[in-house]
């Protein structure tokens, strides 16, 4: 049987240690904050107290952290004499990391890893805490293909598609061109909604003649962003996330980060940047992403 070591256990990072649990492998798990780790214990989960500890033993190590500074910290070490993972795992220890950051932190950590003879892979996530916990997350990998192959056979236990975007950084290239898109998408959409509300039309009616229409997307056919127009979606729950709006506000700076290396130009992204940023400093960082429809129904 395989041993996981998973690091991260925050929103994401739970549900999807859970469903590796459910899947029969054998979990070692670690997080600073102990609550979460408590709470894999009684589901078959093996406490560590370090990194060190949880990674002792372990055939596969996956990571799903915060941003790309804690990344580097935990696999390379820090300044405060923290000793990175790729000086603790045993040899031919598989290497995984889940967290969405710039791909230049995962290019490094990849280098440092083939130096170490180690196999790594960056594989950002999409679908939110409902993917994870329903174990239909789509994973998007950067890695050789021998490491594709082998990442596949442990993400298929919490994913439901597994994508190669190509070599390593690549698999967060392509998910910080998504959530580009997302972030324009639900801006638009919250956008389109409101100007027709303020004109008199019924969300739900606009809904539906958009989702049959040229204006049909993502959000107004899985994830509405109007109390009540559709049931069991964050906007009916007052906004409870989800995916919180600065983690949104987090991945369009991303975005924002590799368009001024490649000079690209992206000139909605960085609206939809600065939507969130307004809409974060009024308190709702940590509301649903599609909380933007608030923003327009203000008149403050």
């Amino acid at each position: 049987m395989k041993t996981i070591a998973f690091i991260g256990l925050g929103n994401m990072g739970s549900p999807m240690a859970e469903n590796l649990i459910k899947s029969g492998l054998a979990l070692q798990v670690f997080d600073l904050n102990r609550e979460a780790v408590k709470r894999l214990q009684p589901l078959g989960a093996k406490v560590a107290d370090s990194v060190e500890e949880v990674v002792q033993g372990a055939d596969t190590v996956i990571t799903m952290l915060p941003a790309g500074v804690h990344v580097r910290a935990v696999y390379l070490g820090d300044h405060s004499g923290a000793v990175g993972l790729l000086n603790l795992v045993k040899p031919g220890t598989f290497l995984i990391d889940s967290s969405t950051i710039d791909p230049e932190s995962a290019r490094i950590v990849a280098e440092q890893a083939t130096n170490k003879q180690l196999d790594f892979v960056d594989a950002p996530v999409s679908g939110g805490v409902a993917g994870a916990q329903a174990g239909t997350l789509t994973f998007i990998v950067g890695g050789t293909d021998t490491a594709f192959k082998q990442a596949r056979q442990v993400l298929q236990h919490m994913g439901k598609n597994i994508f190669h975007a190509g070599k390593a950084g690549d698999g967060q290239m392509a998910k910080i061109c998504n959530n580009l898109m997302l972030g324009i998408l639900m801006s638009g959409t919250c956008e389109a909604l409101n100007l027709g509300i303020d004109n008199g039309l019924d969300p739900e009616v606009l809904s539906n003649i958009m989702l049959q229409s040229s204006g049909r997307n993502w959000a107004l056919e899985l994830y509405n962003p109007c109390p009540g127009v559709m049931e069991n979606v964050p906007a009916s729950h007052d906004y409870k996330p989800g995916f919180m709006s600065q983690l949104m506000q987090k991945d369009l700076g991303l975005g924002i980060d590799a368009a001024l290396k490649s000079q690209s130009s992206i000139p909605m992204g960085s609206l939809a940047r600065n939507l969130y940023a307004y809409h974060n400093a009024n308190g709702n960082q940590e509301r649903d992403f599609s909380s933007l429809f608030e923003f327009y129904r203000s008149r403050g």
